[in-house]
């Protein structure tokens, strides 16, 4: 088997996917799914930090539009990112995959505090670490916190991974002529205004020099081809 390209990544999963077939929740059979996918990389002694967003259960901006502030929807948010993490959690302790979840929202009967320090520590000890509670602020993606964390943990690449497979011109749902990219710098994205993630968070990841690579999580090894330099989805860099 060839080596890894990469020794450290950060791995942003939708709240979407883990719904799975259904249109809200957590679906058990999917977050197995994608525990395999993680252990498939866990097993190629790759430090591995995750992050997952609510999309699946709530999400703070769409409640604004329809009457709820917007602080309060963005930390009804974060909360849905916990229950998230746990689940995924629990998902990989059941094959093995010893993880620590540490959110930036107190939650001290199921999570520990996120301290960049104590992260690392567990990376250094061969454990995932799942980050939840996005920021801890409002007004912050999951995107957003996702580039954060890469940085401070140190990853190369942050791999985020949807139900599309990579970067196009316009929306491959409702334009059967849209053309994928599989290089695009950050210039390009923020120029084209391309929603690949929201601007803060590309902003942070062009400033640090971090890598994106945007791919479905749903095709099967992927996740581990991409880990092994496989040219899968798009990569986005300078």
């Amino acid at each position: 088997m060839p080596e890894p390209v990469y020794r450290s990544i950060l791995l942003k999963l939708s709240g979407e996917v883990l719904s799975g077939e259904q249109d809200f929740g957590i679906d058990p059979q999917m977050a197995s799914a994608l525990a395999q996918e993680i252990k498939s990389i866990y097993d190629l002694n790759i430090r591995i930090g995750l992050i997952i967003g609510a999309g699946n259960i709530f999400r703070g901006m769409e409640a604004a539009t329809k009457g709820m502030e917007r602080v309060t929807g963005d930390y009804l948010g974060m909360l849905a990112t916990i229950m998230n993490a746990i689940s995924l959690q629990d998902a990989l302790e059941n094959i093995g995959v010893p993880t620590r979840t540490l959110s930036a929202i107190t939650v001290s009967q199921i999570s520990e505090p996120y301290i960049r320090r104590r992260a690392l520590r567990h990376q250094e000890k061969n454990r995932v670490v799942i980050v939840a509670g996005g920021t801890g602020n409002p007004y912050f993606t999951t995107d957003t916190a996702a580039a954060l964390r890469a940085t401070e943990l140190k990853a190369e690449i942050l791999l985020k991974a949807t139900k599309v497979d990579g970067v196009y011109d316009k929306d491959p749902v409702k334009n059967s002529d849209a053309v994928k990219y599989d290089n695009i710098t950050f210039k390009d994205i923020l120029d084209k205004n391309l929603r690949v993630m929201d601007l803060t968070a590309i902003t942070l990841c062009k400033e640090n020099n971090l890598p994106i690579r945007i791919f479905n999580i749903n095709n099967s090894k992927d996740l581990k081809k991409i880990v092994l330099g496989s040219n899968i989805g798009t990569l986005v860099k300078d």
